[in-house]
C-alpha cells in the first residue's frame, strides 16, 4: 500500500483482530429488541445495555463520548471543523422461529458467527468502530473529528436518529455501514400504509386473521378462523381434501374452519426473497370463497403482490426501478380486517404521488378498503459523480481489486435522514441475510470490512468538503 499511515492503520487492525471478534461477539449477545420504555432507556433496557456498553468501549480508549438519552450515543476522537461520522445502529429485529443455533448466543460454527444482528447491524457498526480506533492509534492528529455514532430506534421508527439531527450537527461526510458494496447511492422512499377492509360478507366469514411481527419483514406465520355455512361445508371440504399446498393445515370446530399457513420470512425491501404466509392464506381463501364472494377475496389476496399491482401502486423508474410492496402485519380488530404495508418507492416519485394512486385504485374495489399514511420517509439521491460516492468507489477498488457501480436499494438506512450521508457494504457471498433465521458474518469478512472501513474514514477525513 502507497501510503505509510494507511499501511500502519490496517496492520493495527490485523493485529487486533481477536479483540474485534471478542467485542463483537459480545455485542451480539445484548438482545437489543425494541421493549418497554423505561428511565434512560427509551427503547428498553437490553438497549440501553447495548449502547453503555458500546460507550464503555469509547471511554476505554479515551475517546470522548455522548450519551443522547438512551435514543443515540456517540464516541469521537479528533479536532478540527471537519465532522467525518460513521452510523451504525444497536437494535435488531425479532427473532421468529426455525433458527438452529442461539439469536444471542454469538456462536461460532466453522468459519462463521451467528446470531440476529450479525450482518445487519452489529457487525459492520463494531468493525467501523474498530476503524475509527484504529485511526486514533496511528494517526490521532488526523485534522479532523472522527465520530463513531450509535443508534438503538433504526429498524422500528429512526426515532434514534431523528434525536440525533435535532440535536447535532451534520457530518462533513457521513456513511451508514448497513447496505452493499462499494455504496448505495439511491435509496427508495419508504412508506408505510395501513388499510382497513371490511371483510366479505357471505357463506365464508373471516372472523378472525393474524399474522406478521413487524411492516418490514415478510410474514412467515399466519392463522384465521372462518365462519362457513352449511349450505357450502361440503364444497370446502372438498376443496381442502385437495387443495395443492402443504404449507397450509387446517382444523375444524363445529361451523369454525382454523387455518395456520407457513411462510419464509425476509427483509421486506426484498419481499420476493420471502414467501409471504399471508398470501397464501388468501390465496386459498379466493379459492375456497363461493361464487358471489370470490370477487371480492380476489381483491383480498392480489392487495399483498409485491409488485404493488393489488394497491395500483406498482411502477418504478430508471435510477431505483420497481416499487416493492410487503405486507407485514395483518390482524381483526372490531369485525374489519388491518393491514399494514411497508412500500419501498421509486426515487424520482413522492410519497404524495403513491397515496393518490393508491386513494384511487381503492375506490373502484368491491371491498371497502380506507387507507391512512402512518409513515413516509423520502428517497435519498447522490448523482454519481459526487465526491463522496467517487472516492468510497476508489477506495473499494482499490482494497479488492473489484470496479463495482454504486447500487440502488428498497432497503432504507440512516443515510436518508442525515445529511451528506450515504451508506456503504456490510459483506459479501456466504455471509447470511438481514432479518433472516440463522443470521450470520464470516469472521474474515468481518476483518475485511474494518479495514476498507479504515481506508474510507482516512480518505473522507483528507477530502475537501
Amino acid at each position: 500500500m502507497s501510503d505509510p499511515i494507511l499501511s500502519q492503520v490496517q496492520n493495527w487492525l490485523r493485529e487486533h483482530e481477536s479483540d474485534l471478534l471478542r467485542d463483537y461477539r459480545r455485542l451480539l449477545q445484548f438482545p437489543s429488541l425494541e421493549a418497554e420504555a423505561r428511565p434512560n432507556a427509551p427503547f428498553g433496557q437490553a438497549n440501553r445495555e447495548a449502547l453503555d456498553f458500546m460507550l464503555a468501549l469509547g471511554k476505554e480508549w479515551g475517546m470522548r463520548t455522548a450519551d443522547g438519552e438512551g435514543y443515540y450515543g456517540y464516541a469521537e476522537f479528533g479536532d478540527g471543523e471537519k465532522l467525518i461520522m460513521s452510523l451504525g445502529h444497536l437494535d435488531v429485529v425479532p427473532v421468529g422461529d426455525g433458527w438452529k443455533h442461539d439469536p444471542f448466543g454469538a456462536e461460532i460454527d466453522g468459519e462463521y458467527v451467528y446470531a440476529r444482528g450479525a450482518v445487519d447491524d452489529k457487525g459492520p457498526t463494531m468493525a467501523s468502530f474498530y476503524a475509527m480506533r484504529a485511526l486514533q492509534a496511528v494517526v490521532p492528529e488526523i485534522g479532523a473529528r472522527m465520530r463513531s455514532v450509535f443508534g438503538c430506534n433504526e429498524e422500528s421508527g429512526f426515532a434514534c436518529i431523528h434525536k440525533y439531527v435535532e440535536r447535532e450537527e451534520s457530518p462533513t461526510f457521513g456513511v451508514a455501514p448497513d447496505s452493499g458494496w462499494p455504496l448505495y447511492h439511491a435509496e427508495k422512499g419508504i412508506a408505510n400504509l395501513e388499510i382497513e377492509v371490511t371483510p366479505p360478507t357471505g357463506d365464508l366469514e373471516l372472523v378472525s386473521a393474524r399474522g406478521g411481527q413487524r411492516p418490514n419483514i415478510v410474514i412467515d406465520h399466519f392463522e384465521c378462523t372462518l365462519r362457513v355455512a352449511p349450505a357450502i361445508r361440503a364444497e370446502v371440504e372438498g376443496k381442502l381434501s385437495e387443495y395443492w399446498d402443504q404449507n397450509i393445515s387446517s382444523k375444524w370446530h363445529d361451523d369454525e374452519l382454523h387455518l395456520v399457513a407457513r411462510g419464509k420470512a425476509a427483509h421486506g425491501a426484498w419481499p420476493f426473497g420471502g414467501d409471504s404466509a399471508a398470501t397464501r392464506m388468501f390465496r386459498l381463501l379466493m379459492d375456497l370463497a363461493p361464487v358471489p364472494q370470490s370477487k371480492a377475496y380476489t381483491e383480498l389476496m392480489e392487495m399483498g403482490h409485491v409488485s404493488g399491482v393489488g394497491l395500483g401502486i406498482h411502477g418504478g423508474d430508471d435510477v431505483s426501478k420497481d416499487l416493492t410492496c410487503n405486507l407485514g402485519i395483518v390482524e381483526t380488530q372490531d369485525g374489519k380486517l388491518q393491514m399494514l404495508f411497508n412500500i419501498r418507492y421509486p426515487v424520482t416519485w413522492t410519497g404524495a404521488l403513491l397515496e393518490q394512486k393508491c386513494r384511487a385504485f381503492l375506490g373502484e374495489l368491491s371491498l371497502r378498503a380506507d387507507l391512512r399514511v402512518t409513515r413516509d420517509s423520502k428517497p435519498l439521491y447522490f448523482p454519481l459523480e459526487h465526491p463522496l460516492v467517487q472516492t468510497i468507489c476508489e477506495v473499494y477498488t482499490a482494497e479488492t481489486g473489484e470496479t463495482k457501480a454504486p447500487g440502488t436499494m428498497g432497503g432504507g438506512t440512516y443515510a436518508r435522514a442525515v445529511p451528506n450521508t450515504v451508506s456503504i457494504g456490510t459483506g459479501w457471498e456466504g455471509d447470511g441475510n438481514a432479518h433472516e433465521t440463522d443470521e450470520r458474518l464470516k469472521i474474515e469478512n468481518l476483518y475485511k470490512m474494518s479495514r476498507i472501513y479504515a481506508h474510507i474514514f482516512y480518505r473522507l477525513a483528507q477530502l475537501e468538503a
